[in-house]
């Protein structure tokens, strides 16, 4: 870490308070000035650190106020996390996939902390098209913990799910998300064969096994091919 700029090493530890939950959500965080003191550098360092962070979503800034740990915006899970492949088939549908992705990246920010990983460190990234009946149907972006499952890259996903795959070697024990209404940008409305712009439906989620947190996936869907629903029953 020593080997780190300064404001780097400002971020990194920001992080791992966030990631510690020692600095919860929508807590204050020092101010620059705190910060230049507490590292002995100058304020503009202390204010790239911030900057940088509050670019990439994990620090919000109000004017007037201070600096402010963002909301991840996730929340217990209502819904039963299910195998995309299994409601296709279940419609009497024809699920099959495309891969547009298989890769090793560094986490930055936002993908550290929702993995509870170094800054930088290396995971697993997958972009995965789910087809129904040969039609897009949703596209999935999943960002997966390497040490919870080591061969992640050398799975076929044209033969089985993430979802399957992860199920099976780092079982689900909890889940979290959020869903909300998106703006499709031009890749994904190329990913989802879609010619006119309409919002999407965009599901984010995290995913825990007994050993820690397993993945951190977005689920984007045309809002008008596809939908969530549920069932709750409730105690007298």
């Amino acid at each position: 870490m020593t080997d780190q700029p300064k404001f780097a090493q400002i971020k990194q530890h920001i992080i791992d308070k966030i990631r510690a939950g020692a600095w919860q959500e929508n807590q204050r965080v020092p101010s620059e000035n705190e910060l230049s003191d507490q590292f002995q550098v100058s304020r503009m360092t202390a204010r790239r650190a911030l900057s940088e962070l509050t670019e990439s979503g994990v620090l919000t800034r109000s004017q007037g106020l201070g600096t402010f740990v963002a909301s991840f915006k996730s929340q217990s899970s209502l819904l039963e996390i299910r195998n995309i492949a299994d409601e296709v088939k279940e419609r009497g549908g024809n699920y099959t996939c495309i891969v547009l992705s298989l890769e090793s990246i560094s986490a930055i920010a936002p993908i550290a902390i929702a993995l509870g990983v170094e800054m930088d460190s290396l995971v697993y990234r997958s972009i995965i098209v789910h087809n129904e009946n040969d039609a897009p149907l949703q596209v999935e972006e999943r960002f997966v913990n390497p040490a919870l499952a080591p061969e992640y890259l050398q799975q076929d996903f044209s033969q089985t799910t993430p979802h399957e795959y992860l199920t099976q070697v780092a079982p689900l024990t909890e889940a979290r998300h959020t869903v909300e209404a998106i703006m499709p940008n031009e890749e994904i409305c190329q990913w989802l064969d879609m010619f006119n712009e309409e919002p999407c439906l965009q599901v984010i989620r995290r995913t825990w096994s007994s050993h820690g947190i397993v993945s951190f996936a977005r689920l984007i869907s045309s809002g008008s091919k596809y939908r969530l629903g549920g069932h709750l029953t409730f105690k007298k």
